[in-house]
């Protein structure tokens, strides 16, 4: 199995924190892509998402500030795909985190038993 990851998460972010102490446990030195610094864009979205097989809504951080000030919950429905890629793109904070990508496998959030797969 092809190694190269893409990690994406938030440094401040302790479930991030947590999957990197994962990652290094599993012999993995992908360094941590800062999702607010260096946001995903519409087409690496597109992309992902693409590749995942997940619903789109899948990629949005629901539990945080940016998504609830936002009134996503009640928009997303009415929003085309382009839309939603865009909104996303906007702001790192709308992204769930933390991302892992491979060249077959697209992860939103860490889920330890998923991740672990990947490395088995």
């Amino acid at each position: 199995m092809d190694k190269e990851v893409l990690f994406i998460g938030y440094p401040k972010c302790s479930t991030c924190q947590k999957a990197e102490k994962f990652l290094r446990a599993h012999g993995c030195e992908a360094p941590m892509r800062d999702i607010v610094t260096e946001k995903p864009t519409a087409e690496e979205l597109r992309t992902w998402h693409a590749r995942s097989g997940l619903p789109l809504k899948r990629f949005f951080n629901t539990s945080g500030m940016l998504y609830r000030e936002l009134g996503l919950k009640d928009k997303l429905p009415s929003m085309t795909e382009e839309e939603q890629y865009a909104v996303l793109a906007s702001d790192g904070m709308l992204v769930k985190r933390p991302l892992l990508i491979t060249h077959d496998r697209v992860c939103t959030g860490f889920r330890e038993q998923e991740w672990a797969e990947i490395f088995a």
